[in-house]
């Protein structure tokens, strides 16, 4: 089972969009099943999958003590990936989520603002000896800056090539949980997402070998009933 988290200490940053389109579409590639799970206090993500009509990906709800225990479980009951979304400051939690990942995604906009607040993410996720991939998100198309940013972050890591433009898609699909992937007109949005996770897998599968994927099925329904999928919230 591999675990990718979603970290950034700049607020604004986009993981939790990024966190559920990443799922969606690992889901649609077949690299499922998929997990998400919510270390954000403000729990955006719960609340997009709330919102959701699609069974997939499935939710954890868990607590940095039990992360540990929770992931195991996962993995015994067939999932494939888990995705976890982080909160927005360099925090306790942040470390604990980094520790159990294989691969930290920060995704970083095109800015000054999120430049310097690079160095935080980097150290703590270097720090811990894990690797990392940028992702320059929420840029504008054509414009000089976003290929200045992604020099610029190549200094201090790893930048995924497939660079995620600012699109009106993807706050609109994610208030009534869904992605670009879901809804008609976003076609360029669903292009940038899937050639994302595309690297992101090969970046996966190269570095711990592809996962041998478990039967699924039946036992997700079981898993859901015995260990709380279910409903983000009560």
């Amino acid at each position: 089972m591999h675990v990718v988290a979603v970290a950034s200490q700049k607020g604004g940053s986009g993981k939790t969009t990024l966190a559920g389109h990443l799922a969606v579409q690992a889901e649609m590639t077949g690299a499922g099943p998929v997990a998400v799970v919510d270390t954000d206090p403000q729990a955006s993500l719960a609340d997009w999958w709330n919102e959701r009509t699609e069974s997939t990906p499935v939710f954890m709800r868990t607590t940095v003590a039990n992360l540990d225990a929770d992931l195991k479980r996962l993995q015994d009951h067939g999932i494939n990936l888990v995705i976890i979304d982080t909160p927005p400051a360099i925090t306790n939690t942040i470390t604990e989520v980094v520790q159990v990942a294989d691969l930290v995604v920060v995704p970083t906009r095109p800015s000054p603002h999120d430049l310097r607040a690079v160095g935080a993410s980097v150290d703590l996720i270097e720090g811990l000896n894990k690797p990392l991939v940028f992702v320059v998100n929420g840029a504008t198309l054509r414009a000089k800056v976003t290929s200045e940013v992604a020099i610029a972050l190549s200094q201090h890591g790893t930048v995924s090539p497939s660079i995620i433009h600012q699109r009106v898609g993807f706050a609109t699909s994610m208030t009534d949980g869904r992605t670009v992937m879901e809804i008609q007109g976003q076609k360029r949005a669903s292009e940038e997402i899937a050639e994302l996770w595309t690297y992101l897998e090969e970046r996966l599968n190269k570095t711990f070998g592809k996962k041998v994927r478990l039967p699924f099925g039946e036992i997700l329904t079981a898993a859901s009933r015995a260990f709380g999928y279910g409903q983000a919230r009560a």
